[in-house]
Order: C-alpha cells, then structure tokens, then sequence
C-alpha cells in the first residue's frame, strides 16, 4: 500500500464503519473529493475562467444525508449494474435468486446491499489518483462467487477525470460495474441550459419495470435520436434508457466516444469516452431530493442527468447482448474518461 502520507478524513460512520474522504487533482484546475462509502465521488469542482469552481455533479456537502436520501449520487454500483428482470437468471444450469430491491419485481444496481452501501477500503493514494478496493462475497445479495473490485479515479490532465474498474471472480457470475454521477455543468436548478450529444445508431427498447424486450432498434425517427445535440429547453420525453454506442474502439487507448454534455450558460463542454459497448442515459425526472445538495441548492426534477457506461441492462437473460458473465480465469476491465473543457459562454 502506497500513501505517499497524504491525508484522508474521516466525515462519518455507516454501521460502526468510518468514512474516509480524500481530496484528489488541483484547486485550480479539476479536483475530485471521493469517499470510501460506495467508492463514491462526492464533489467534482472544475476552476472556470475567472476563477469561479464550479460544481459539476450532485452530491451532499456532508456525509450524513447520503445513506437515506442519496439516489446513487456519484456512486460505484454492482455487483450489476442496471436492472435485471425478475431478480433472477440462469448460469450453467443454476438458477439464482437475487434480492429484489426496485418495487419487489427487479434487481436494480446489485440489490439493496449492493456496492453504493459498501465501505471501500484505500489501497494506494497520490495528489492525482486513488485506488479503493472491495470484496464480494460468495452469495453476496444472491450473486455466486467471490468476486474482488477495484476503483480507481485518476486526474490524468488538468481537465481530464479517468475511472477505471478492474474485477476477478472465482466462478461464473455477472458483473457490470458503473459510475452513477449526477451531471449539472452550469450549477443551475436543472438541465435546461444543457444540450446533449449521444454517439450511437441503436438503442435497446423497454418494456415494464424498464427491462429491455432483447429487440436492438435504430434511432432514427424516434426520440432515441441524439445523434446531432439535442437541446433541453424542449425535451418533454422522459429517458432512462441504454443506447448501443455505434462509433469504433480507438485502438491507441481503447475507448469510443459515448456522449457529450454542453452547457450554454457556462460554456462548459464534457466528453464521454469508454471501452463499454453501452450508455445508460437517465435524464434525472424523477428526482425530489428532500435535503439540499451542493452550496444549499433544491435537487428537483432534472436537477442532473447521468450518463453511466456499462453492458446493457438485463444482459444475464439476454443472450442477444454482449455477454457479462465474469469467468475465474478472466478479468473484468472497464475505463471511463470524461474530459472537460470550457468555451465561449453561449447564453440562451
């Protein structure tokens, strides 16, 4: 373990548990504060010109209102990810039974327990990066085999935030890990001023409880389309769907582009690279957070978006989508890059 005596801050307990906070990048360029409850990033600020740092996520200034209130705020979610029908698949023959923590019918990001509830532990730390690391157990919220997770958040540039996920696994089971950061580029009381770009041809349509049907369709002529950015002054639709990303794996450092989110009021562009075939884009209608957020701002309907890289939702019982199953002699390797750049501030 390398801590290079940098510090980390204890902001709480969760059932006896200590929280540790550390702070990671510059004051006057990108800098991320992460907690090792749910590997979370609490704060992300970025220095603007002017020297105004801005907020560019939702989150809570204090750890205590995040275990009741916090839906996924900046969160590391698994052991899966999204949703899977039923709370329950098939591997090898077996039949698993997972908990069912969405109204009783599916298993929504790895279950109740799952590892936005979890205390982390520090495995290295520098000014520019982390590496938090957890243990699943065998039959952890009904998943099989033991399964060891690290995260590691790396402030690669001075405007540049890299998430990297890296998993082994001692049997068959899925894993689908992701990064559930509220978007809010301009600091507003919603999206309104943002406009977003999606870099995919087809997404996977949705039945009830939000499960995919296992049809693949194209975009085109329907309100799936983001191919060119899409403005939210006049976006009526509500979203919280998986869009297959279309362009190619840049072979010099495996991503593709996934999205990119703009702001007219600040100027603030970010772009979403991956190595995961699909994006979770969740425009964040639903949200009525009862505790103030951030600088004491209300989190009311589309307050933030989020834009999680992942496999697709259900994939365990789809076997049309890309497969998710983790075997013992293989690794489970996941990098995110989200670049942030400011231009000319546009106002609407």
């Amino acid at each position: 373990m390398k801590l290079l005596n940098l510090t980390h801050d204890t902001v709480g307990y969760f059932d006896g548990q200590p929280v540790q906070q550390v702070t990671i990048g510059r004051p006057d360029a990108l800098q991320a504060k992460i907690l090792t409850w749910g590997a979370l990033m609490q704060d992300l600020r970025l220095q603007l010109q002017g020297g105004e740092r801005l907020p560019l996520t939702l989150g809570f200034d204090r750890f205590d209102p995040y275990p009741g209130h916090s839906p996924y705020f900046g969160a590391v979610v698994g052991r899966y990810a999204n949703r899977i029908a039923g709370g329950t698949f098939s591997l090898a023959g077996q039949t698993f039974n997972l908990d069912c923590n969405e109204a009783e019918k599916t298993t929504l990001h790895g279950g109740s327990g799952g590892f936005d509830r979890r205390i982390w532990q520090i495995a290295d730390l520098s000014k520019d990066h982390v590496k938090l690391c957890l243990t699943s157990a065998n039959g952890d919220q009904g998943f099989p085999g033991t399964v060891v997770v690290s995260c590691t958040y790396t402030i690669t540039a001075d405007t540049q935030l890299e998430v990297k996920f890296d998993a082994h696994s001692t049997q068959a089971t899925p894993v689908n890990l992701a990064q559930h950061a509220y978007f809010n580029l301009d600091g507003g009381p919603d999206i309104s001023n943002h406009s977003l770009q999606i870099f995919a041809d087809d997404y996977t349509p949705v039945g009830p409880d939000q499960i995919p049907t296992g049809a693949i369709k194209s975009v085109a002529d329907t309100v799936f389309d983001f191919r060119q950015p899409r403005s939210f002054r006049q976006m009526p639709h509500a979203f919280d769907h998986n869009f297959v990303l279309s362009e190619p794996v840049l072979q010099s450092n495996g991503l593709r582009p996934a999205a990119r989110l703009t702001s007219h009021k600040s100027g603030i562009s970010m772009l979403v690279q991956t190595t995961k075939p699909g994006l979770q884009f969740y425009d964040g209608h639903q949200l009525n957070v009862p505790v103030t957020g951030h600088g004491g701002r209300h989190y009311g309907q589309r307050a933030g978006l989020c834009l999680e890289t992942q496999f697709f939702p259900d994939s365990p019982n789809q076997s049309t989508f890309p497969d998710s199953i983790l075997y013992p002699d293989k690794n489970y390797a996941h990098k995110t890059v989200f670049s942030f750049g400011q231009s000319n501030v546009i106002r609407q």
